[in-house]
């Protein structure tokens, strides 16, 4: 099947669905130059214009689609006649973003409903789905979603009533299984087999987090996956409190409290992987609201290369790694990859001669040969006395989670002046204001100054699903609305996705880190004793090579990883 349209082809659609609704239904000939001209303006959909400027209905675009194409329509689906079979291999979050749903089947054909007839990728995936000639049928969007709704509905209900037995098996639990006392009905069994099977799928998905959230009338499971977050179940909201006080129980809580936060830790085997879970349970006013940080241990991979950073970053970064003493900061936002960026550092350069020691709140992966603490408030363990402690463990190589306050960082930075390296993490915008921010904690400038080495500033970028990317050349109008330079991108072949089965209609699939490093040289010393803004040091650092997080993420865009949406998502400026 073709897998695009020429810009001539779609005009020449546009013409003759414009000529087809100017016979068939209500809409005059003003409507239409003016929602041509709207489209010629701000681009989009001729029919999506129509239906928003309120000339016409739906069903009336999509009628004339059917003429204009020779597509028979369906006003309405037989939701009972479709086996849930159908959709066993189609993603809900793809079906709902593409409009499709398979609502007939037989020994050659797979007839598929579909809101439109133009996009061919679609019906390209489940023509290798099937292995089947696919018939499509138009039909109104939200007939189709309403469609998708109730069919995967019916296959969450069967899920919540049974699980294979292979996967029973993947379940190996390191506690022995709890019994819920309080719960405890013949409805327990299906609860258990629910969570059982959402962990299942959330790991094999790859993401890194579970959200369970009620609401008044409803309950909605989402997962977060490559840093955005999915809807993957709404089940009944009687089973609230059935799966709440199940996971709490995995996580050794207190399931009679339901008044007060709490944090817990689950620690699993699924097929043979090590898994571990951060748990955390709020009260809202519709009940508890429980988000389950996943990390497995199996998946991370602790190499700079993998990781995103260019052979010349890496380079710099080996450099540093290997010195005696200093300090090292990362920066960036929470979830932008920090921890695993400093334990790619650290696995760099741990061996048997060097005494590697951290403290860490919490500690996510088990580094072999590494000392890890464990900060703990309740009982005055802090960033800043499990430092204090570790001084006296004759450590060579120290690194600290989190600088959160002028203690924290007051240590750290004597530790370095001390003859140890330091690494560290920091909350900032960018490489520049981690200097600012220190001396904004209250530290003396001098000692940032004589101990600081380099700034890594950071963020997770997506990266285009490689089955469903396609290139092309941004025209001008596109990079004025996304903020990007028609000099850097005019006439540069980028990529841009369409959505597939592969990455779940996303588009995306995977993500990789954009970075900016700061080298502190004399100057830019001078500038911190100063007390230069941040913006002053940023354009030093620049003037000396620095590679900002944007340009870093353009060079990306241009070497055809991610794409240009992507980008100005993640850097903004």
């Amino acid at each position: 099947m073709t897998q695009a349209l020429t810009t001539s082809q779609k005009l020449k659609q546009e013409a003759k669905i414009g000529e087809i609704l100017l016979n068939q239904t209500s809409l005059t000939e003003a409507q239409l130059r003016e929602a041509l001209a709207i489209q010629k303006d701000k681009g989009g959909k001729l029919g999506d214009i129509l239906i928003q400027k309120k000339f016409l209905q739906p069903h009336e675009i999509i009628i004339a689609l059917s003429l204009q194409v020779g597509i028979p329509y369906l006003k309405e689906i037989e939701v009972n006649a479709i086996n849930p079979d159908w959709v066993q291999d189609i993603p809900i979050a793809y079906a709902r973003q593409m409009e499709i749903l398979p609502i007939a089947l037989d020994d050659v054909t797979v007839t598929v409903a579909v809101s439109d007839p133009f996009n061919f990728q679609h019906l390209d995936d489940l023509k290798v789905i099937f292995q089947k000639e696919i018939r499509p049928v138009l039909c109104e969007g939200r007939v189709i979603l309403d469609g998708i709704n109730r069919v995967y509905e019916r296959i969450r209900q069967s899920i919540m009533s049974e699980i294979s037995e292979e996967e029973s098996e993947e379940f190996q639990y390191d506690l022995e299984e709890p019994v819920d006392l309080l719960e405890a009905s013949e409805n327990d069994a299906p609860v258990i087999r629910f969570v059982n099977n959402l962990l299942f799928r959330a790991i094999k998905d790859k993401a890194s987090d579970i959200h369970i959230e009620p609401y008044e009338k409803e309950m909605v499971v989402r997962l977060r996956i490559d840093g955005v977050l999915y809807d993957v179940a709404r089940p009944p909201k009687g089973l609230h409190a059935g799966i709440s006080s199940r996971i709490k129980l995995m996580g050794e809580l207190d399931i009679a409290e339901k008044r007060l936060p709490q944090d817990g830790r689950i620690k699993i085997k699924i097929a043979g992987k090590d898994v571990d879970l951060r748990l955390s349970v709020i009260p809202t006013a519709h009940g508890e609201r429980l988000v389950l940080r996943i990390l497995d241990k199996s998946s991370v991979r602790l190499d700079l290369a993998v990781l995103g950073f260019d052979p010349e970053t890496i380079k710099h970064i080996n450099q540093l790694i290997h010195k005696k003493h200093g300090i090292i900061l990362v920066t960036g936002p929470t979830g932008s990859g920090k921890t695993t960026s400093l334990y790619s550092c650290i696995t760099r350069i741990n061996s048997i001669e060097r005494n590697i020691i951290t403290v860490e709140d919490p500690i996510e992966y088990d580094l072999k040969g590494v000392a890890q603490i464990q900060v703990n408030p309740k009982i005055g363990l802090s960033f800043a006395s499990g430092l204090r402690a570790i001084l006296r463990q004759d450590p060579d190589v120290i690194m600290v989670g989190e600088i959160r306050d002028k203690e924290t960082a007051e240590i750290a930075i004597q530790a370095s002046l001390t003859g140890h390296l330091v690494f560290a993490t920091i909350h900032t915008n960018d490489a520049p204001g981690a200097i600012t921010r220190l001396i904004d904690m209250g530290v003396e400038p001098f000692l940032v100054s004589s101990s600081l080495m380099a700034v890594l500033a950071q963020r997770l970028m997506r990266k285009a699903c490689p089955n469903c990317k396609e290139e092309y050349t941004p025209q001008p109008a596109e990079l004025d609305n996304l903020g990007l330079d028609t000099n850097v991108f005019g006439g540069k072949h980028i990529i841009r996705t369409r959505g597939c089965v592969e990455c779940t209609g996303t588009g995306y699939k995977g993500r990789m880190v954009v970075h900016e490093l700061m080298m502190i040289d004399d100057e830019i010393r001078t500038l911190i004793m100063n007390k230069a803004d941040s913006s002053v040091i940023k354009k030093e650092a620049m003037t000396k090579g620095m590679i900002t997080l944007r340009q870093n993420g353009i060079q990306k865009v241009l070497d055809q990883v991610t794409t240009a949406i992507e980008l100005v998502s993640v850097t903004q400026e």
